[in-house]
């Protein structure tokens, strides 16, 4: 397949040294930007809802207007930058979120909170798989790519974290407006950055055409899941709105899939995920976020509620986490994935994690944080910075340029997805224990109700646990052997796939 950017041009490569890390000093402030915003909301959920008046019932949507447009556009999005450019995709990406931004901490209702939060979501939708697809493009030289990935690849998993932090300072120290606000300057800086550093593809012969019907069957399908388990979490797994919302999903994902066989343009070319390794990427993304919710959902709720930490407490006590998240992303990405390759790389991760969860089930009411918080929180943060560069590194590798971004685009999906899930899973079975033991312990007083929550945030992370340790015994027999297929570590200088790989990558012609 010939990439229509495909032609004679100067090898990305080529470029100075300095201006492709300062691209990754860009991108990773859009993914930052991203990223954070899944948490950042949350610390100022309960300001904003006395400030604006609206109800408990009300509230979750909010969070779900966001996740409900950011995961149904997410391939569109990454469609669209292998179309119009990865230069004015991230430009207009990075203008529409901080503009949606800007509406929501402005928001005078709750419908406007509303309409500026899935406003976010669907320029996130098109600024997450591009901003991947730019590194992917920019970084073609093996060493300078593995430790550019585990760059990204600890912000993405770091982000959540970062977010509870920055989240609690702003609220109280500033105003819960301000969570949104602090998108603003962090999309001016990368805009600027954007414009003089990610180079523009022009694009020769015939412009590929959007897959119209694709379109439309991937966003109705995942939009679905997204709303489905959404109202899983709400109103349980007997609403119909939940199983008739994810028996509808289905149907538009088989459909989705068969059209993509026959179409002459199709969305998503299903040899993208053909590729064991590819695959395994993607499956690790969707198991990671759907476990790690155990982590930034329950430990928050378990030190604000039951120890009772302040918002700023909270997030400064997930920093153990982030500085050993780095620290294994940096240590993987430049020593470890090289050598072991994602076969044994990824499932040493999860097998961290899974570990890890398990200590967490020995918090009780009565746990020290520097004993008994921190030492667990490291032990995760470790875990992720092991697996999540690996798998960032397979998502797009050798795809044809053309489509590296709708390729970038399945990672996030597979992150927002297995994130959705996670949220419901966790929280049904979490709240389903925690009323068994209420109704095991008679009378509910505050001792047995305090009780109660440690117990249902120990079957959190019991079933976050087997999550991870199920996903480490799976992706171990997924992902290929080293030297078998396509290598993570091994791609040629021009960022072509290795010899006999399906699926060469041709270089575009870059215009600074």
């Amino acid at each position: 397949m010939t990439s229509p950017d495909a032609a004679a041009a100067p090898d990305t490569a080529a470029a100075p040294a300095s201006r492709r890390w300062l691209t990754l000093s860009v991108v990773g402030l859009a993914q930052l930007m991203v990223v954070l915003d899944n948490t950042i909301v949350n610390i100022a959920l309960p300001s904003a809802q006395a400030d604006l008046g609206f109800s408990d019932g009300d509230r979750q949507w909010v969070i779900t207007a966001y996740a409900l447009a950011f995961g149904s556009l997410l391939l569109l999005g990454g469609r669209l930058s292998d179309l119009i450019g990865r230069k004015v995709a991230f430009v207009i990406g990075l203008i529409g979120f901080a503009g949606a931004s800007a509406l929501g901490g402005a928001a005078q209702s709750f419908e406007w909170l509303v309409a500026a939060r899935a406003a976010q979501g669907a320029f996130g939708a098109l600024l997450a798989p591009t901003a991947l697809a730019v590194l992917t493009t920019t970084f073609t030289i093996p060493k300078e790519r593995a430790r550019a990935f585990g760059v990204f690849g600890a912000i993405a998993g770091a982000g959540g974290a970062i977010g509870l932090l920055l989240g609690g300072v702003l609220t109280e120290n500033l105003d819960w407006r301000w969570n949104l606000y602090v998108n603003i300057p962090i999309a001016v800086l990368a805009i600027l950055g954007a414009l003089v550093l990610v180079p523009a593809l022009h694009r020769h012969g015939p412009r590929p055409r959007l897959d119209l019907p694709g379109t439309v069957l991937a966003s109705a399908g995942l939009f679905l899941i997204v709303f489905g388990f959404s109202r899983a979490e709400t109103d349980g797994w007997d609403s119909v709105w939940c199983w008739g919302s994810l028996i509808a999903a289905a149907v538009m994902l088989a459909a989705f899939a068969f059209w993509q066989t026959r179409a002459a343009h199709p969305l998503l070319p299903l040899s993208i995920l053909r590729d064991r390794n590819r695959a395994g990427s993607y499956l690790t993304l969707a198991i990671a976020s759907a476990g790690m919710f155990g982590v930034f959902l329950f430990v928050t709720y378990y030190v604000q509620v039951s120890l009772g930490y302040t918002p700023i407490q909270t997030g400064v006590g997930f920093l153990p986490l982030i500085i050993m998240l780095v620290i294994a992303a940096q240590l993987g990405t430049n020593v470890l994935i090289p050598r072991l390759g994602p076969k044994i790389m990824v499932p040493f991760g999860l097998t961290v994690l899974t570990i890890g969860m398990i200590y967490l089930t020995h918090l009780d009411l009565d746990s020290q944080y520097a004993l008994d918080i921190m030492p667990p929180l490291m032990i995760i943060g470790f875990g992720m910075g092991s697996t999540m560069p690996a798998a960032f590194q397979g998502a797009a590798l050798g795809v044809d340029r053309q489509f590296a971004g709708v390729a970038s685009a399945m990672a996030n999906t597979s992150q927002q997805v297995g994130g959705s899930i996670g949220t419901a899973l966790l929280n049904t079975l979490a709240a389903n224990a925690l009323t068994d033991y209420l109704a095991d312990h008679q009378p509910p007083t505050p001792a047995i109700a305090a009780e109660a929550a440690i117990h249902s945030y120990n079957v959190a992370y019991w079933c976050s646990a087997a999550l991870f340790g199920a996903g480490a015994v799976l992706l171990a027999l997924l992902f290929r052997r080293r030297g078998q297929g396509l290598s993570l570590a091994h791609v040629s200088r021009r960022g072509a796939a290795p010899e006999g790989s399906a699926e060469p990558s041709d270089e575009p012609v870059i215009a600074h």
